[in-house]
């Protein structure tokens, strides 16, 4: 039976304890670094988006409210928003942290600035 036991990231032989698994603390963070790489990169992906979105409508809004022609939020992704809210009379707020936009139609979007959870 071989007892040889190897570094999950270099291979190299390990010595000490019996369930060490890493040669040394460089091997395991590379390891778990490479393992969580894409699902960072998604999340980093999303996070700048959202945060896309959010500056488009803070600068937007310089008010409490705000109406804007759809076609000026022509950088902004509709697909990316951090919750939604339906208001009093059944419209649906999509928001981007703290800020909002409602679509009223006829091609016009009114942005709230403060909405909370």
């Amino acid at each position: 039976m071989n007892n040889t036991r190897t570094c999950r990231e270099c291979g190299s032989r390990l010595r000490g304890r019996a369930d060490q698994k890493f040669c040394s603390d460089m091997c395991r963070n590379t390891h778990h670094n490479r393992l969580t790489a894409f699902q960072n990169n998604s999340i980093r992906n999303i996070n700048n988006t959202l945060r896309k979105n959010r500056r488009i409508l803070d600068a937007l809004c310089p008010a409490r409210t705000a109406r804007v022609r759809r076609k000026t939020l022509a950088d902004f992704d509709f697909g990316y928003f951090t919750h939604h809210r339906k208001s009093r009379n059944g419209t649906t707020c999509y928001c981007v942290y703290d800020m909002g936009y409602l679509e009223l139609g006829n091609d016009l979007v009114m942005i709230v600035r403060g909405v909370t959870m």
